[in-house]
């Protein structure tokens, strides 16, 4: 280039001919295009070493490689090298019945984050707490239920990928509800009813409201704390049916509480 400007400087004073000038700028053209060149097959190769290593797009648990050493691969393979699972966050599928969901998505356009807890498939171990993240959009019409996304944040990886676990979704904490036992519910073609157990040992029918259950135990509306109620035999139970009567505080069953 300094040759070239030196040329030109020259030329500018009528020094050298203009042939002379002319073939030192299209010998300067042509070392340019040799360094674009040059680059061009500098970044190829670049390219090419960038296809020699594979990074995963996310990061997880690795599973068993399906491609050992020395086996023969093609671009048009679609088993790939391996299986990469997302661990942390990780999400919970469950679903819930048709008619929970107005509660539900009441909670969710009032921008209250529900929590879930995900249990073990004996529902006696807690193994991660997470909180629900979408609903699904359409109810499944063979078994009237709809299906719920939670994300956990699993640190301990307490769950692993297409593991069963059992879903409890906390909707909203009712207070000083009275409890009984689920099993004691009766119901004919006036509603729920329990067999309320009077003072004389017998029994009679009673009218309850019933609420939210949670496993073996409902909230019903009608009775207070203290009712005794009969939670078995309901076959042989009638109107005035005089009963043998248990203790409530020795058995889980027959007796109404907060």
């Amino acid at each position: 280039m300094s040759d070239t400007k030196s040329l030109l400087l020259r030329f500018g004073k009528n020094a050298i001919p203009k042939q002379q000038l002319d073939t030192q700028e299209s010998l300067v053209r042509q070392l340019e295009g040799t360094v674009k060149n040059d680059q061009g097959l500098i970044d190829g190769v670049k390219v090419q070493l960038i296809y020699t290593r594979i990074t995963a797009p996310v990061g997880g648990r690795v599973g068993l490689r399906l491609v050992d050493p020395g086996n023969f691969v093609q671009t048009t393979d679609t088993t790939g090298l391996v299986v990469i699972t997302q661990l942390q966050p990780i999400t919970v599928v469950f679903t819930i019945p048709e008619d929970n969901i107005p509660a539900v998505l009441d909670k969710l356009k009032r921008g209250v984050r529900l929590p879930v807890e995900a249990y073990d498939r004996a529902l006696q171990r807690r193994l991660a707490t997470g909180y629900l993240l979408t609903v699904d959009n359409q109810i499944d019409v063979t078994t009237g239920t709809v299906r719920l996304k939670a994300l956990f944040p699993n640190n301990d990886n307490a769950l692993f990928p297409n593991q069963f676990v059992n879903a409890r979704l906390l909707v909203e904490t009712q207070y000083e509800a009275t409890l009984i036992p689920t099993m004691a519910i009766q119901r004919n073609a006036q509603g729920a009813f329990v067999y309320l157990v009077k003072p004389d040992q017998t029994v009679a029918m009673h009218t309850v409201s019933v609420g939210t259950t949670d496993g073996d135990m409902t909230a019903v509306e009608g009775l207070k704390a203290g009712d005794v109620i009969a939670a078995d035999n309901f076959d042989r139970l009638r109107d005035g049916v005089k009963i043998a009567g248990r203790d409530p505080s020795a058995t889980t069953n027959g007796g109404a509480g907060p």
